[in-house]
């Protein structure tokens, strides 16, 4: 039996930084993304029962050191007792490097595995245990403007908009494709005991997310903007106040940033976030994607840029 899934990743506008559980991996506040269509992550799933022991292969090559993860995420929809897989994964982007390759991963994965299941979950079910996982992951289930509320227990996770109800694009300004010296899991725990800004960041959540709601639902371009940015930068800020500091930007970071302003000034409708990483995400108009991919093309030590279009959540591909 085999299942494949694609997922893709989300970009969250207003950020969660930290946790509330560790052991469920519940986020420690709510968060408000979009999910990009031309980014994606394939997973498929193949039970084996000639395997002693499940193996993964991603973009071709043996990854035994994300193996446990991607077994205990399976494990969680097919239970422990299940047999063994072999897992297949590939990437149009690269992995672990700020673009929310888990996000997708473990999307694709909660899909296809579910798949290869005799009691299909609903969707909410699987945000859930892609949660488990990777927080951002479970905002992957689901496709255009995306928000993850917490519950006690649990998280539900919702659409403000689909896809084409408010057709942005989205611009990422690849400046580094190694992968991050700290994962954000391990991260956050460092800035939620050290950063003296940590309990103001989870204070001020509320009013963002209140606030960027409002606007997506108003397609209110400009205040979006204003509340993401800042969002952003807080988040950043708690990570640099971090001991030891959690600094995941590169020069040319910060020159795409400028780069954003600059287009801003110009008149051109675009603002900027940026993950645990050191990659650059330009939010903007349609009309303006065009000129804002040139300008960060252009900036100094941008590798490549990747330009995309929101899109939908995971699901199975056709035949699977």
């Amino acid at each position: 039996m085999q299942s494949t899934a694609r997922a893709h990743p989300n970009i969250a506008l207003i950020k969660y930084w930290g946790k509330r559980n560790t052991e469920l991996n519940l986020p420690a506040a709510g968060s408000i993304s979009i999910t990009l269509a031309e980014l994606s992550t394939d997973m498929s799933i193949e039970i084996r029962e000639d395997l002693d022991s499940d193996q993964l292969t991603l973009n071709g090559a043996r990854a035994d050191d994300l193996l446990p993860r991607l077994s205990n995420c399976v494990d969680s929809v097919l239970g422990r007792e299940r047999p063994r897989v072999d897992i297949r994964s590939s990437s149009n982007f690269p992995v672990a490097a700020g673009l929310a390759s888990s996000a997708s991963a473990f999307a694709a994965c909660v899909v296809a595995a579910d798949a290869l299941d005799d009691q299909p979950r609903t969707r909410a079910e699987l945000a859930n245990l892609a949660g488990r996982a990777s927080g951002s992951a479970a905002r992957s289930l689901y496709g255009g403007f995306v928000e993850l509320e917490n519950e006690p227990s649990s998280v539900v996770v919702r659409n403000l908009l689909d896809a084409g109800d408010w057709p942005l694009e989205v611009v990422v300004a690849v400046t580094s494709e190694a992968r991050k010296t700290v994962g954000s899991g391990e991260a956050m725990e460092l800035s939620r005991k050290t950063s003296p800004f940590y309990a103001q960041w989870l204070e001020q959540q509320p009013d963002d997310l209140d606030t960027a709601r409002t606007a997506v639902a108003e397609r209110d371009f400009a205040r979006l903007g204003d509340v993401a940015e800042h969002n952003c930068l807080k988040m950043h800020s708690v990570m640099w106040s971090t001991r030891p500091p959690m600094v995941y930007w590169t020069r040319s970071t910060i020159g795409c940033m400028e780069t954003v302003r600059e287009l801003r000034r110009g008149g051109v409708p675009v603002f900027f976030t940026i993950d645990a990483g050191p990659q650059v995400k330009a939010v903007c108009m349609a009309a303006a994607a065009e000129q804002v991919e040139r300008a960060l093309s252009a900036t100094d030590g941008v590798l490549r840029t990747l330009r995309t279009p929101l899109g939908e959540g995971a699901r199975l591909l056709e035949g699977d």
